[in-house]
């Protein structure tokens, strides 16, 4: 069973849907912690709510006490694997060094031509209307140092509509989403896909 963080900026969507799933025992993961860098983040209150220990850590000021401090609150919770839920940081070498290979983000947009520095959320989905594609994707990936450069784990594409546009196309890829990390992780236990 894996021992699972959190991080997240906003309300955390995945990581609600994953801790569903292993409370319903649909997913062999236990929650041990939810972490953010916004105070006022609604996955810090769902995390309370659901009895998941919460914390905010701010990284702006001191990047690198933040980082140290996010690398031993993972691991004082027996943290074995990261997942990342919409969390707009770039993580620091300490976290990155001590779970490499054990951190997961999702990204709403085919990578690597829709990634990099900036591209999140609606960006992302402007990108993909303005190059003229015919699809974009979901994509989970592993974190390294750069901004949606870690190797892909799992890729659901997402056919573009006739008249779709940024909003009608972010609704689809945001619903997706919390589903999708729930079975890649349902995958990573059973062993069928190895990080």
């Amino acid at each position: 069973m894996s021992k699972i963080g959190f991080l997240a900026s906003g309300n955390g969507s995945s990581a609600q849907a994953i801790v569903a799933a292993a409370r319903a025992g649909e997913l062999a993961a236990e929650p041990r912690l939810m972490v953010s860098n916004r105070k006022d983040a609604l996955a810090l209150a769902f995390a309370r709510e659901t009895g998941i220990p919460a914390l905010c850590i701010p990284t702006q000021a001191d990047p690198e006490a933040a980082d140290r401090r996010l690398a031993d609150a993972m691991a004082s919770h027996g943290v074995e694997l990261i997942v990342m839920s919409g969390y707009l940081r770039r993580l620091g070498p300490q976290t990155l060094r001590r779970y490499a290979r054990r951190i997961l983000n999702i990204h709403p947009g085919p990578l690597p031509a829709f990634g990099g520095e900036g591209m999140y959320g609606r960006r992302v989905h402007d990108a993909v209307i303005a190059a003229g594609v015919s699809e974009s994707a979901v994509v989970i990936h592993v974190v390294d140092e750069e901004y949606d450069h870690g190797p892909v784990v799992a890729r659901q594409t997402v056919p573009l509509r006739p008249g779709e546009t940024a909003e009608t196309l972010e609704a689809r890829v945001r619903a997706l989403e919390p589903a999708f990390f729930v079975e890649v992780l349902k995958g990573v236990a059973n062993g069928h896909i190895v990080l």
